[in-house]
């Protein structure tokens, strides 16, 4: 029995040894198979891996991009400031030869001096603005500038600075709870951004032959403002006047020089008639206000008839640069840029400017051009030529261009819907008018869209009805403006006027909405004063534009420059669906000469009081190398702030002398010739 037993015993381990090895083995099978499992996780990991190194965004690239080039401006500007102030001078001269004295070393050397106080006049976008009052998002920006200087608020909280920086839709004036108020002093507008010069430069030059904050005045305002709420809300017509005033009682009765720039221009222009009209809804000085305190009125860049490029800018919030943009990188700004729809917000922040409104071409299709007709239809773009640094006499008018390479082009077609519609002759052209269209309001999904803007009230319908149109004159543009963005209009017609007046002594003319026009409006009667137009000529500036529908139209804007149309052809004047005449890149000759040569010339009925004028014409040329920063012969818009023979000429009026002691007319263009074009009574 005890046999037995052991011998059972024996079989009980052995079975044991041949579970727990069976055990063993089902684990170490079980082992071997989570190690496969893991390796093979590991491997889909390592597999997995490179293909999320490829993903990058478009937004990614973006940012990048940027930041790139902000390092780089950075440093640069850094080393720039760090370096002694002589080494840039010293090289340039190296390689392109001695530095010409600046105007105001020249002309104390001749023995110049303090006179006429002068008057600076800024134009759109380069004053600056600072806050006042906001609401919580804008934190700790109490008296910060949001416009000019870094513009650090637009990349840190890009939806608050637009809130911001936008103007009541309805009145025009501030959002409740908001106070944006103009910079005042020199500062407001001598840098627009560091190291980005706009007065600085001719304030330097004034002060080296004597001149100081008591003899010189930057009159700021908020340039977003329509001309007579700037007095409504500020009063700044008001502190214009009575600043003016003081300098001339301080300064031994010695008359002040005006100078405004760019949309300053036509701001002076509306503060001239303010003055003399009696109170409230002038200044109440009298008829002979400014005979008594102006000298003359120096005008730089003025666009007297208002610009072409402010149409895309109301109609699409665009130009050429933007429009090149969008075409090199088409989703930088066509989607989303700091999370949000970039140009719908731009445009619905400008649109609550009114000011904008001033820069819209006036005078219609007699100024202009219709279908078929322009006053600059043969122009063809000239051969640059570089000049000496000495050089400031005119080089005449040589084109550089045979007379058979001369075409006829429609500028007075300032929108049309494809670069076929731009070029063929009108008796071809099917229109079919926009103006009884029906807004069906249609837009589907508009309550994804991060803005609204006034295109979701039109619909599908208003949107192909203002293609259908084809092509939009002067004349025409405005009735489109009416269509498309009806209360911006609303507002814009109680302050501005685009026409041509009939008869000036007409009683309705004495309101403030003409008075920023020169086509309805007369000059003061101050025989003795002098007026100057003086602008850069030799750059492609914008006169018309090529247009198709935009594909993305749910929440974007749905119209937009057509930047594949392009003659290809160096000398061609339709580049990236924008069509150039002469200017100074941002005004065309037209606007900026026309008054001066023709409207104003002698006595006219919009100059009644015989006013000298003068057109100073500054024929650009580029910075020989990029020491020589943006130049000193330099004709583009702003960039002719620092043009050496422009400051030379504003200096030697301010020292006493007359039109006629500097030359009388210097002229490059064919203003001349393009103002006899134009069938306008006078």
């Amino acid at each position: 029995m005890a046999l037995v037993r052991r011998k059972k015993g024996l079989e009980g381990e052995k079975a044991q040894l041949s579970d727990s090895k069976s055990d063993k083995e089902i684990e170490r099978t079980d082992g071997e198979d989570d190690k496969n499992s893991r390796k093979g996780k590991k491997a889909t990991k390592a597999k997995a891996k490179p293909e999320g190194k490829k993903k990058w965004s478009c937004v990614d690239s973006c940012c990048w991009f940027i930041g790139c080039i902000c390092t780089v401006w950075w440093i640069l500007l850094f080393l720039y400031n760090a370096m002694p102030a002589s080494i840039p001078q010293y090289v340039t001269e190296a390689i392109t030869g001695p530095w010409p004295d600046p105007p105001g070393v020249k002309l104390r050397k001749e023995g110049l001096s303090v006179k006429h106080p002068v008057v600076f006049v800024p134009g759109i976008v380069t004053g600056g603005l600072e806050l006042w009052e906001g609401h919580q998002c804008a934190e700790g920006l109490f008296r910060k500038r949001l416009w000019g200087g870094s513009f650090g608020e637009v990349y840190k909280r890009p939806l608050c600075w637009v809130e911001h920086m936008s103007l009541n839709n309805e009145t025009g004036l501030d959002n409740s709870g908001i106070r944006v108020r103009p910079v005042s002093g020199l500062v407001a507008a001598d840098y627009f951004a560091p190291g980005y010069f706009v007065w600085a430069v001719l304030i330097t030059n004034l002060a080296r032959i004597g001149y100081e904050e008591k003899t010189m005045y930057m009159a700021s305002y908020d340039w977003r403002l329509a001309f007579q709420n700037t007095e409504v809300r500020d009063q700044t017509l008001s502190r214009i006047k009575s600043n003016i005033e003081l300098m001339v009682a301080t300064n031994g009765g010695q008359k002040a020089v005006i100078i405004p720039h760019s949309m300053g221009v036509l701001y002076f222009l509306h503060f001239m008639k303010w003055v003399e009209a009696p109170a409230p809804m002038g200044g109440g000085g009298g008829s002979d206000w400014c005979a008594k305190h102006i000298k003359a009125v120096m005008n730089i860049g003025g666009p007297f008839l208002g610009a072409p490029k402010a149409a895309p800018g109301i109609f699409s919030a665009e130009a050429k640069d933007i429009a090149a943009a969008r075409a090199m990188a088409p989703g930088f700004l066509d989607n989303d840029l700091f999370r949000v729809q970039t140009l719908p917000h731009v445009m619905r922040m400008t649109r609550t400017w009114d000011s904008t409104m001033s820069m819209i071409p006036k005078g219609g299709d007699t100024i202009w051009g219709d279908l078929d007709w322009s006053p600059e239809e043969s122009y063809v773009p000239r051969k640059r030529k570089q000049r000496d640094n000495d050089s400031q006499t005119a080089e005449g008018n040589d084109k550089g261009t045979l007379d058979s390479q001369k075409r006829v082009i429609n500028y007075g077609r300032i929108i049309s819907f494809g670069k076929d519609v731009a070029e063929a002759p009108s008796s071809e052209i099917e229109r079919i008018d926009f103006k009884g269209a029906v807004k069906d309001n249609d837009v589907s999904n508009i309550t994804s869209c991060d803005v609204w803007t006034e295109y979701h009230d039109m619909g599908t319908e208003g949107i192909k009805a203002v293609a259908d149109y084809k092509v939009y004159t002067a004349g025409s543009f405005l009735d489109l403006l009416h269509f498309v963005a009806p209360k911006m209009m609303a507002r814009g017609g109680a302050h501005f006027s685009y026409g041509i007046a009939d008869n000036l002594d007409d009683p309705k003319y004495e309101h403030y909405k003409y008075w920023s026009n020169p086509l309805e409006t007369k000059l003061p009667n101050a025989p003795d004063m002098e007026i100057y137009s003086m602008y850069g000529v030799g750059i492609p500036t914008e006169r018309a534009y090529v247009y198709e529908l935009s594909p993305s139209a749910e929440c974007y804007i749905p119209f937009r420059i057509d930047t594949s149309a392009d003659c290809g052809k160096e000398d061609c004047c339709l580049k990236d669906g924008v069509y150039s005449v002469d200017g100074d890149e941002t005004v065309p000759v037209l606007s900026a000469g026309f008054m001066c040569a023709k409207g104003w010339r002698g006595k006219t009925r919009f100059n009644p009081s015989g006013i000298r004028t003068y057109n100073r014409e500054y024929d650009h040329a580029p910075p020989a190398n990029l020491l020589e920063g943006r130049g000193t012969q330099s004709g583009a818009h702003v960039d002719i702030m620092g043009n050496f023979a422009l400051i030379e000429d504003i200096i030697r009026v301010a020292a006493g002398a007359s039109g006629e002691e500097l030359g009388g007319d210097q002229v490059y263009s064919d203003i001349f010739k393009w103002s006899e074009k134009i069938n306008l009574p006078l």
